[in-house]
């Protein structure tokens, strides 16, 4: 077979970050969902089996959907500073981008394991993702969650009070996406 290149983006699926908090303050923060609207995936496949596998997110497109937990629901204006704050701490300004790209793939029950270079905030270090594939005729129904370490990326996380109240150094990253070849 020959080998071909699928794209995917918000229209095809979702790209979400989880945060946690910690510190002595911890009760008084929000837990963050932030969604990133602007990104692009590409597979390229040989046949069946994907043989490299790019992700580009672009940072300024992240929205803070909601904050669970906190001494109050999160406001309106309190999602607005909360994206400020999280561009801040990827250095937004100066990296505009979120970048992986495979460097091996490796077939396993349910779907890929995928080796490679993640890049946050001109920082690349080796990072895995497990991809769950289910596949109905031509669809396949991608997900992956997999956590990112602010140390690991040389990123500092959000803190205030004097560090009372911060953002927990590990975030969890969650990918879904229906890729249909049929449609483009």
């Amino acid at each position: 077979m020959s080998a071909t290149q699928w794209t995917i983006g918000p229209a095809d699926g979702e790209l979400l970050i989880k945060t946690d908090k910690t510190g002595p303050a911890a009760k008084t923060g929000h837990r963050l969902t932030i969604r990133f609207d602007d990104w692009t995936g590409t597979v390229d496949v040989d046949g069946a089996d994907p043989r490299r596998v790019e992700l580009r997110v672009v940072v300024d497109s992240l929205e803070v959907l909601s904050g669970e937990g906190g001494l109050t629901p999160m406001t309106g204006a309190e999602k607005v500073l909360a994206r400020s704050n999280a561009l801040k701490s990827l250095k937004a300004s100066k990296f505009p981008a979120i970048t992986f790209s495979s460097t091996n793939i490796s077939p396993v029950d349910g779907g890929f394991r995928l080796d490679g270079e993640l890049t946050v905030a001109g920082k690349t270090v080796p990072h895995r993702v497990g991809i769950t594939v289910a596949e109905t005729g031509t669809v396949r129904e991608l997900s992956a969650t997999t956590t990112i370490s602010h140390k690991t990326v040389g990123l500092k996380p959000y803190s205030l009070a004097m560090g009372a109240l911060k953002v927990a150094d590990e975030v969890e990253l969650e990918f879904s996406a229906r890729l249909d070849p049929t449609h483009g």
